[in-house]
Parts: structure tokens; sequence; C-alpha cells
């Protein structure tokens, strides 16, 4: 019993480093900032996900305890990662950019936040807004 134990901790280790390899090749490789968002914060995700099963797991079923340090790891992954995903998406998509040069969409819409009269947003702006 230990042995497949083992085998199936084995594997969900290689299928985490096989994503974890699919996910910084993404974001060596695909051409544009919005494609390369996808990489780390999926595959990566899933990649360290699977490890850390792996992790817990072992200790479960070898140690008898149950550790609190991989639940912890997971649960700052999964609320940093959609987060940090945002601030790029959103960063890329406020710089001075021509509409033209805007990967599409694929939803037959135009971006959200685009908004085509301003090409940059200065701080004198946003200082400078009437909140009311």
């Amino acid at each position: 019993m230990d042995q497949i134990v083992e085998y199936l901790l084995a594997a969900l280790l290689v299928i985490g480093g096989l994503f974890a390899i699919v996910g910084s090749f993404g974001l060596l490789k695909l051409p544009t900032m919005m494609q390369r968002l996808h990489a780390p914060t999926k595959a990566t995700t899933v990649g360290v996900g699977s490890a850390l099963i792996a992790s817990m797991s072992y200790f479960w079923y070898f140690e008898g305890t149950l550790s609190w340090h991989e639940l912890m790891i997971t649960l700052f992954l999964f609320l940093t990662a959609p987060i940090t995903a945002n601030f790029i998406a959103k960063a890329q998509l406020h710089r001075a950019i021509n509409k033209e040069d805007l990967p599409p969409t694929g939803v037959g819409k135009e971006w959200a936040t685009y908004d085509p009269e301003v090409t940059a947003v200065s701080p004198v702006l946003l200082n400078d807004r009437d909140p009311g």
C-alpha cells in the first residue's frame, strides 16, 4: 500500500512540475503581455497546487500529521494570483496604446476599460476629478 501511495505522490509532483514548466514556457514565448498574463496565473498555479497537495498528502499518510503550512500557502496563492493578474491587466490597458495595437478580445466587443478618448492618464487628471 505504501508503494502505491508513493507512486501517486510522485505522479502529483511530476504533474505539478509539468504545469510549472508549461506556465514558465508560456510566460517566455507568448507574444503579447495580455497573452503572457494567463500562463503564470493558470498553469503555474495548478502546478504549485499539485505539489502542495502531494506534500500535504505525504505528511498526512506517512507522518500522521496534517501540515498547516501547505494549507496557508495554498490559501495565499489562490488569493493573490487573481489579484496580481488583475493589476497587470489594468496596467497594460492604461498604457498609452493605440486601439489597433490591443489584442483582440475574442468576444466581438471592445475592452471594457479602454477609453478611446483618453490615450494616457496623468496623475494631475486623477487629482482634479470631482468626487461628486
